[in-house]
Order: structure tokens, then C-alpha cells, then sequence
């Protein structure tokens, strides 16, 4: 038997650690890649009740991130607070972290970016008579040009740190993971239009789904109530643009509600299946999330029409009390746990059934479906601009207007 080498440990006196060690630890919990920083970004961008958001990239998002919304601002007062770690507007007390609704809560994300990379921040409220530039490595705070919104630049992420940097895959492959984080959130959010630039060249766009003078018109009302009304079609619209026109086509709209669960969005029919789960979005109160009660929920209504290795596609919205949900689970915020998963996967569950039924009732005339005769569904649309096949049914759920929070 080979000797096996065992680390030897050396006792030294406990210390504090410095500020800047005690920062670069907790931006590995958040920041693992560019996309880490799009997705805190955008959460960002989205709390400020921004309706159009433009992410700039550069060489994947390895040498430049640049996010641009046209969102509330922050206040000058509230500027030097912006990067500092744990000051957040979006929570105040144990009872406000306990029914979160906001995309963001921590008040981690832009101190932990500006720990990994040079971090400047420009902004203007609409009562300001000019924009604010703020740099986060010195704190100086100046004079800029802008409309009224904000733009965080970042650049040369890791550049503190260059054994993290080391770890970085391709700059194809960064991108490809910062173009995902954009989808998750254009899905999420219908009424929101999100464009991706690369080099200087338009990769990706989904407008709004609403008209720009149907979303101004309605924008004063709208704040006031604090929320924005989607309606179904521009949620299918939204779908469309996103999975592509033939998943439309091979979907069928999903509408349920169980005891306080809603359950909407469309699934894909057994022929329409992949070799991997990666075309699987669930949402929870507009939170894109990775939550193994939902995922076992779709395989149980999936089992006895999809065999093999075969894997199901989906873009499944669930609504439900917020306090029935804890998201402060981990700093990346996409995993949750419910306070009854039980609730929650039977609410699925029966969901899909439901819209998975005549798929059963043809797979009982013609026989099993399995891998040989499943198709692959389509590419993401390249452009983002896809529309719903000819005919193509997209279902009325849910009855009654979804509405989206402002914050």
C-alpha cells in the first residue's frame, strides 16, 4: 500500500483579518464569473424599476461589463452608501427579510464587484439637475452626463486576484454564460426590454413586450399602485421571443391553482424533449430559481409520457405568498426553500398533469415515446426575435393580469 501524505498544520495566534481579505472572501460567494456580476447587475437594474436595461460587454465580459437602465437612480445622499457591504434600501428589519419581494436584498453585490474589479458608477434621479459619477476605488464622487438612470461599469474583473482570473473559461464560453443570465431575467420579466452588445455588436435583443406609448402611458398609474400590470400575451410574446417559435409550437400553456399556488407558463410536449435539462426555467415571484421540489414535481407529471434519458422543456411561473418562501439561502439568491414543499410540488405536479393530458391520451393510441422519437427542441432564437408559429394556440392563463412589483 502506497503512503498517503497528510498536510501538516501549523498553530497560529487568531487574528482579525483585514478589510480587504474580508471582502475578496465574501466576492467568491458571489462573484465566480461575469455573469455573477450581469446577474447582481441586473437585479439591480430591475429593483430601480428600470424598462429598458443595455448590457455592453468585452471579451465575454472578462475585460468589460457595462450595465445602462433607465431606472429611478440613486440619490446623491445614498451614492457613497451604494458600494459599501451590507447597506442596502430594500429591507430593514428581520420581518422585511422574511417576505422578500425585491430582486436584490443582501447589500453585498456592488461592494463585493468593486473588491474583484475597478467599479464605476454613474447616476441621476429625476429631480437632480445633473448625474453623479462614482469611483469606487478612491470614493471620489464628480460631475457626469447622463439621463436619469445608471450605468455601473466594470472592468478587468479579478484583476486584484489573478489566480481567480486563472479559472476563467473561454471568452466564448464567459459570454455564452452572461447571454444565459440575460435570458433568465428577459423571461422573468416581460415588460422589460433587455438588448446584449459584444464588441460593439448587437448579439442579442428582446424588446418590451408592451408597446413603448402603452408602457409610458400607463407608468404613472402604474407606480403609484406599486405594480405593473402583464398580461398574458405579452407574456407568450415574451416566451416566443425567448425559446423560439417552434417551442410555442410543440408547447402546450400550462394554467393551474392550488390552495394558494399559482402555476402558469408552457411546457413542452413529450416529442419536444432534450438530451440534457438545460432548457428548464422556473421562476418563483419573479425570481428565477434552481429548486429540486419544482424539478421533481416536473419529472413526476413528465415519467409516464417521456422514457429514457430524455428531458423536458419548460418555462413554469409560480406565484406564492411571499412569506411561504425563504430566498436567503445563498448569496447567488437562486436557491429557495418553501415552507411547505409538499404544497408546492403537488401544485406543479397537477399543473403539468393537466396540460400534459392529451399527450397521455395520444401516447395510449400510438404508443410509448421514447428516445428515437423524440425531437430536440429549437436553437434560442440568435436575435431574440422570434414569434409565435401561425395558429399557435398561447392559452388565456392567467385569467386576471399578472402583476409585476415595482421596487
Amino acid at each position: 500500500m502506497s503512503a498517503v501524505r497528510i498536510p501538516l498544520t501549523f498553530s497560529q495566534p487568531i487574528q482579525a483579518l483585514p478589510d480587504t481579505l474580508i471582502s475578496q472572501i465574501a466576492a467568491g460567494e458571489v462573484v465566480e464569473r461575469p455573469a455573477s456580476v450581469v446577474r447582481e447587475l441586473l437585479d439591480n437594474a430591475l429593483d430601480a424599476g428600470a424598462g429598458e436595461i443595455q448590457l455592453r460587454l468585452l471579451a465575454g465580459g472578462i475585460r468589460q461589463i457595462v450595465v445602462e437602465d433607465n431606472g429611478r437612480g440613486i440619490a446623491q445622499a445614498d451614492l457613497p452608501l451604494a458600494v459599501r457591504r451590507h447597506a442596502t434600501s430594500k429591507i430593514r428589519s428581520l420581518d422585511d427579510l422574511e417576505s422578500v419581494t425585491t430582486m436584490g436584498f443582501r447589500g453585498e453585490a456592488l461592494a463585493a464587484i468593486a473588491s474583484v474589479a475597478e467599479l464605476r458608477l454613474t447616476t441621476r434621479t429625476a429631480d437632480a439637475p445633473a448625474a453623479l459619477l462614482l469611483d469606487a476605488g478612491s470614493g471620489e464622487i464628480g460631475p457626469a452626463a447622463r439621463a436619469v438612470g445608471t450605468t455601473v461599469d466594470v472592468q478587468e474583473l479579478f484583476f486584484a486576484t489573478p489566480a481567480r482570473r486563472k479559472f476563467l473559461k473561454s471568452e466564448a464560453t464567459e459570454l455564452a454564460h452572461c447571454v444565459e443570465a440575460v435570458r433568465r431575467h428577459a423571461l422573468a420579466r416581460p415588460d422589460v426590454g433587455f438588448a446584449i452588445w459584444h464588441g460593439g455588436k448587437l448579439h442579442h435583443q428582446w424588446r418590451s413586450a408592451a408597446a413603448a406609448a402603452e408602457v409610458a402611458e400607463a407608468a404613472a398609474t402604474d407606480a403609484a399602485a406599486g405594480f405593473r400590470e402583464v398580461d398574458d400575451a405579452q407574456w407568450q410574446r415574451r416566451i416566443a421571443d425567448v425559446m423560439g417559435a417552434e417551442f410555442i409550437a410543440h408547447s402546450v400553456p400550462v394554467r393551474h391553482e392550488e390552495l394558494g399556488v399559482r402555476v402558469y407558463g408552457r411546457a413542452g410536449m413529450p416529442t419536444w424533449s432534450r438530451t440534457r435539462a438545460d432548457a428548464q426555467y422556473s421562476f418563483v415571484n419573479g425570481r428565477y430559481v434552481r429548486e429540486k421540489t419544482i424539478a421533481h414535481a416536473a419529472r413526476s407529471a413528465y415519467e409516464d409520457v417521456l422514457h429514457g434519458q430524455r428531458q423536458p422543456v419548460y418555462v413554469l411561473y409560480i406565484e406564492i405568498d411571499p412569506y411561504q418562501v425563504d430566498v436567503n439561502v445563498h448569496p447567488t439568491k437562486i436557491e429557495v426553500r418553501f415552507r411547505d414543499s409538499r404544497l408546492v410540488h403537488a401544485a406543479v405536479r397537477h399543473a403539468l398533469e393537466r396540460a400534459l393530458a392529451p399527450s397521455r391520451a395520444e401516447q395510449g393510441e400510438g404508443g410509448a415515446i421514447g428516445e428515437a422519437g423524440a425531437g430536440e427542441v429549437a436553437a434560442m432564437a440568435p436575435g431574440g426575435s422570434a414569434a409565435p408559429a401561425p395558429g399557435a394556440a398561447l392559452g388565456s392563463w392567467p385569467n386576471r393580469a399578472a402583476q409585476q412589483r415595482l421596487h
